[in-house]
């Protein structure tokens, strides 16, 4: 998941030496002790971190409101790719399963939704079956029908369309790619994709070509969600999509404002997820995350969608004032530099390792926010949520160790073995919205002059990525040797996280992430291996292998294992952070402690 799919673009401009000064102050402030509830009723700092606040204070009704620097990509459910988009339209669509509504680790297991009991599996792993339960309706009180999920998954075959979203579906399901998708289905039957079978209205069947241990995780994704044929309005379908949920679309402005109502066909019997507390949840976006940092603390909306952690501004002024409406999750995410081999030297290990040796990580770090706001030092590229992952133990340069402040000696070791023992010039990308990253890109410049590496900094548009850093043919022709990104998993496995980041089959001509280009057969094979794992522990191990074999190749320098600090308002009740949506707030059963 692309740090834009979760994080939004936070769309002021901020010069960077002001960014650090920011940051810098919020290190040095976001110690000391929790702040044990206030009287205004905050919870209590880090309370609802991997914990229920206040679960037992939701009332029914009221207006939940969000505010937000950045819109989605789509409201779509097949085309929509930020995490907090996937979290919030569980308030308008189903799956057949979806993640669990606990806190931290825990709601990263699956449960039935629209479906009455996980997948019954065939022991060889390639059919799975469901039965949809009783009384599930759309917003006109129509029944959803096995062939409404069938047709809601195959609009994801709809690329020329509906572009944007995830395709793992499409992938496994189809990889000859021999399917046209509902727009330009010419067969003759017109019975759709053949993998998935819908015999009666209430039974689906899906038959995969070949095993993933993964598939029912790619299920419970948004992209999974059924979609009503008569109700398709194809490219238009995000500015009002058709409910299966609690709530639905009353009125929609793009980059201003949402409201949703509730959708009186759904019933409480056939949902067992949701709880629906709000009479209304309404979005209001900001052209600046100041003033919308302001606007949270000032008590005018309840908490930030995009949920990327406040501003530096507005974070100093929470640490210090209202400690007691702040959280501090891990995000899920890993914040990093990756180096693309088809911009020299970077083909070499040796001079990759320079770069990785020459960097200072703790003030990239301070760069990030600091540990508080920033994150632990990253070293290595799974991150804590996903099944294999270290942490820090397994931290193959010493980053967080020895070498957290550089090593000269070794950079200039690792020069001398790349045949660049005077070092050489490169061009770090950074995007230009996003401001701690641009003060990650000055630091990492800052420490790299020292050992005679020479790195200008290429700030482009961020709204523009795909197109740019996405395009193999532009790095290179524009000589970007590092690229600054950040990403946390689709789903919470290896292949949820990093194939789209280390499998070769995934490097694209545009909409790339493979950014360092890597074509390793071992690791492609792993990926392959995994895949047709079934057991969790095989499933762990191999995840772990994967993770070293990235790390060996000296491909990243990880910058922080991500941190956030959110703000959830005095009036929230039943708030917790979820592994399942990278450390967010579990958006679809916020409740308020008063229905006013």
């Amino acid at each position: 998941m692309t740090t834009q799919r979760t994080s939004g673009r936070r769309k002021q401009a901020m010069a960077a030496a002001a960014v650090v000064a920011a940051l810098l102050t919020t290190a040095a402030c976001g110690g000391g002790n929790g702040d044990e509830g206030s009287k205004d009723g905050a919870a209590g700092f880090d309370a609802a971190n991997n914990k229920i606040a206040q679960a037992s204070l939701a009332k029914k009704g009221g207006t939940l409101k969000f505010a937000g620097a950045q819109d989605a990509d789509s409201w779509d459910t097949t085309r929509g790719y930020y995490g907090f988009m996937w979290n919030f339209s569980r308030y308008y669509s189903r799956q057949l399963v979806t993640s669990k509504t606990e806190p931290g680790k825990a709601g990263t297991e699956l449960t039935p939704d629209l479906a009455s009991g996980l997948a019954k599996i065939s022991d060889d792993g390639k059919t799975y079956q469901y039965t949809l339960r009783d009384g599930v309706t759309w917003e006109d009180g129509k029944p959803i029908t096995s062939k409404d999920v069938k047709y809601g998954i195959e609009r994801v075959w709809a690329q020329d369309v509906l572009s944007g979203g995830p395709v793992y579906l499409k992938d496994v399901l189809d990889p000859k790619g021999e399917y046209q998708g509902p727009y330009k289905d010419k067969s003759a039957d017109k019975l759709g994709l053949k993998a998935i079978e819908t015999p009666d209205d209430r039974t689906i069947v899906f038959k995969l070509p070949k095993a993933n241990s993964d598939f029912e995780e790619m299920l419970a994704l948004t992209s999974a969600s059924p979609v009503r044929q008569d109700q398709d309005t194809k490219s238009k379908y995000g500015l009002h999509p058709f409910s299966s949920g609690p709530y639905k679309f009353q009125s929609y402005n793009p980059g201003k404002d949402l409201t949703l109502v509730r959708n009186t066909q759904w019933k409480q019997a056939s949902d067992p997820i949701r709880k629906a507390y709000p009479d209304k949840i309404t979005i209001k976006f900001f052209s600046n995350a100041n003033d919308m940092d302001a606007r949270l603390i000032a008590g005018d909306y309840d908490l930030d969608i995009n949920q990327t952690g406040m501003s530096p501004q507005g974070r100093t002024t929470a640490l210090k004032q209202h400690k007691g409406n702040l959280d501090n999750p891990v995000s899920g995410y890993i914040r990093y530099a990756v180096f693309p081999q088809s911009v020299k030297p970077f083909d070499n290990i040796e001079c990759r390792k320079a770069v990785i040796y020459g960097a200072d990580h703790v003030s990239l770090q301070t760069a990030r926010g600091g540990p508080v706001a920033g994150g632990d030092i990253g070293t290595n590229m799974l991150p804590p949520a996903v099944p294999g992952a270290e942490g820090q133990k397994y931290d193959p340069y010493e980053l967080a160790g020895a070498n957290k402040k550089g090593n000269a000696a070794k950079a200039k070791e690792a020069l001398k073995a790349c045949g660049k023992p005077n070092g050489f010039k490169t061009t770090i990308a950074v995007r230009n919205n996003k401001p701690s990253e641009v003060a990650t890109a000055e630091s990492l410049q800052a420490s790299l002059k020292k050992v005679g590496i020479t790195a200008d900094i290429d700030q482009y548009d961020g709204s523009q990525s795909s197109g740019i850093i996405g395009s193999p043919s532009n790095v290179k022709k524009k000589g970007y040797g590092i690229i600054i990104m950040g990403w946390g998993p689709d789903f919470p496995s290896v292949q949820g996280y990093g194939l789209p980041l280390w499998d070769s089959s995934y490097i694209l001509e545009s909409g790339n992430n493979n950014f360092a280009l890597i074509k390793d057969k071992a690791i492609d094979g792993l990926f392959d291996d995994y895949v047709t794992t079934l057991d969790d522990a095989g499933k762990t191990k191999i995840a772990t292998e994967i993770n070293h074999k990235v790390m060996e190749g000296g491909y990243y320098l990880p910058f922080v294992f991500e941190k956030f600090i959110n703000w959830r308002s005095s009036r929230l009740a039943n708030v917790y952070t979820t592994d399942a949506y990278s450390g967010m707030y579990d958006f679809v059963n916020l409740g308020l402690k008063s229905a006013k």
